[in-house]
């Protein structure tokens, strides 16, 4: 029940953001989707609501954004460069990434933002062993660590202090 209460709050907070005309018909019907979308997958969002009491952790969200805009931003030069000039090697392949990051919240905020990132896309995740499996343009790494070193490691060190 807790989990759907802070699930309306954050839902209306965000229609309130969108829909930024501070009238009351938008109000009561942010009211009637933020009910809906809690009611449906409460169960699902918050598993840990008392994490979402510390002030420390957004702080840290925001400085996540524009370090992964920054990654987002050369990555996307990156490929762009690579398809403007084709004689550059591209090498695909599938690399293990190792993930310490425990909560599902943490594990899809990684997964999305190596996916977010081009010339990476994660194709599994093996939550059991800490794994994460990627699809990368241009495969520089195929051992674990030095694959985690390159595709993973700047944005675990932020998530970790987020969501674990």
């Amino acid at each position: 029940m807790k989990s759907r209460i802070i699930l309306f709050i954050l839902g209306f907070f965000v229609w309130c953001l969108l829909n930024w005309v501070p009238d009351w018909q938008h109000l009561i019907v942010g009211v009637f989707v933020a009910a809906l979308v809690s009611y449906i997958t409460g169960d699902m969002f918050v598993q840990r609501p008392h994490l979402l009491k510390h002030v420390k952790r957004y702080l840290w969200f925001l400085y996540y954004i524009p370090i992964f805009l920054w990654e987002m931003f050369k990555a996307n030069i990156d490929v762009a460069y690579r398809v403007s000039h084709p004689n550059l090697p591209i090498k695909p392949g599938i690399v293990k990434v190792k993930t310490s990051l425990k909560s599902d919240t943490g594990l899809t905020f990684l997964a999305n933002s190596i996916t977010l990132t081009p010339g990476t896309l994660t194709v599994d995740i093996d939550r059991d062993g800490g794994f994460l499996y990627v699809h990368w343009i241009n495969v520089k790494d195929k051992d674990i660590e030095g694959a985690t070193e390159k595709i993973a490691k700047r944005f675990e060190r932020i998530l970790t202090r987020i969501f674990e």
